[in-house]
């Protein structure tokens, strides 16, 4: 059977007895020894001499509980606090919650360490020759030795359990950190950020300013994307936290330099492939609640799983058209009913508006782009005025044309779009 770690070694014959009597003589002077380990634990850690966030009676306290423990472990006594390991887990836990470092800690239990052995040596030495000397080589260097490997795995045992303890507090702290900070992210997208201690208290747990350039991104959760696009961005010095939310990843994104707006578009349509709206820049955590719905406006104008990524603000005229679906319906039908009937034809047509539209109506520059004569794509215009009736020499028709060319993929998006969230349902 594997030996338990912290178990004490066994005490037999001369050297236990001679490990009970040095326990028993430390004892009536352990706020003696406390004093020397502080002192000595001072004299060599910055952090703890500096007081804050240990002070002085903090670190008495803690040091008098570990060594009357260690002293009565290492003699085989009874341990008069009843648990032996509670004053080394409660070091632990405080000295994690005062954010000290565990090598510090650690260090500090070393100290401990040496000090007491150095008393307990003082006790071996004082006994040499003595007619009451607890042993026949109570004093010689053998035993001194033993004692003091004796001592080691005292301390030893204590610092696993201090270690144990710290790494767990650690944990629990993380835990409750990333709980606070993801109802805080959650109140501000909520709208609560008007509440300026709500504000405020997310502006600590997320470790951002109140006030800055901020945008809210909304990405659907593709599986063929990653969940989370932070580490993306985190590779390019750009700071943002997510969360899933109703089916999708909210992340806010701080735009701290020059130019991170169009860095985080790009990232997000060639490194992320999340399909996602990105809401405008806005300056106050406060913000956010009304940003989260222009971003979740913009991701409704894409095509699902499209892996494209848009802003708001370059997206205008489709959030106005595929918040008023019968409208957009109704612009296809008017506008371009005659060019969707004809089969055949349509594609070719479609394409050819599209970029004579894009390209300031010009059927040189959009020739250049389709590849064919200047004559074909002003015939093709000519066909597509014919079949809807209209003049294109007309403004109003030109703009009629443009909005319902935006309105076409939105309404079969719409479709796609109820079939996903009915499969998520």
């Amino acid at each position: 059977m594997a030996q338990n770690p912290r178990a004490p070694a066994p005490r037999t014959g001369d050297d236990g007895e001679l490990r009970r009597a040095l326990a028993t003589a430390l004892l009536p002077g352990i706020d003696e020894l406390t004093r020397r380990v502080v002192d000595d634990i001072h004299a060599h850690s910055g952090t703890y001499a500096s007081g804050s966030p240990v002070s002085r009676d903090d670190l008495w306290g803690i040091c008098r509980d570990n060594l009357l423990r260690a002293v009565e472990d290492f003699g085989g006594l009874p341990s008069s606090g009843g648990d032996g390991e509670h004053a080394a887990r409660e070091t632990g836990r405080r000295r994690a919650e005062q954010g000290v470092p565990l090598d510090t800690v650690l260090q500090a239990y070393r100290r401990g360490g040496r000090v007491m052995w150095q008393v307990m040596a003082e006790h071996l030495r004082a006994s040499r020759g003595a007619p009451d000397a607890v042993g026949p080589v109570a004093g010689d260097r053998d035993t001194e030795l033993d004692m003091a490997g004796a001592v080691w795995e005292t301390i030893d045992r204590s610092s696993l359990v201090m270690a144990e303890s710290y790494r767990l507090t650690q944990l629990e702290m993380q835990g409750r950190q990333d709980t606070r900070r993801v109802a805080l992210f959650e109140a501000l997208l909520d709208g609560r950020g008007d509440d300026p201690a709500v504000a405020a208290a997310a502006s600590a747990a997320l470790g951002v300013p109140l006030h800055d350039r901020y945008v809210i991104v909304v990405a659907a959760q593709d599986p063929a994307a990653p969940p989370n696009p932070a580490p993306v961005l985190e590779e390019h010095g750009i700071w943002s936290f997510w969360r899933p939310r109703s089916g999708r990843y909210a992340g806010i994104v701080r735009l701290a330099a020059a130019g991170d707006s169009g860095v985080l578009l790009d990232l997000l349509r060639h490194r992320t492939g999340a399909t996602a709206g990105v809401s405008p820049e806005f300056d106050r955590l406060a913000r956010a609640g009304r940003a989260l719905r222009l971003a979740e406006q913009a991701l409704r104008t894409l095509p699902a799983k499209s892996g494209a990524a848009a802003a708001f603000d370059d997206r205008l005229a489709e959030v106005l058209l595929v918040g008023r679906p019968e409208i957009a319906e109704r612009l296809v039908t008017t506008r371009l009913g005659g060019v969707l009937d004809m089969a055949a034809e349509r594609d070719v047509l479609l394409g050819t508006l599209r970029v004579w539209l894009d390209h300031g109506c010009s059927a040189a520059r959009a020739a250049e782009l389709l590849y064919c004569h200047r004559n074909t794509v002003l015939n093709r215009i000519g066909r597509i005025a014919e079949l809807t009736g209209a003049s294109a020499e007309s403004g109003e028709v030109r703009l009629g044309w443009a909005l319902a060319l935006r309105a076409l993929p939105l309404l079969a998006g719409e479709d796609e779009q109820a079939a996903g969230e009915s499969d998520l349902g």
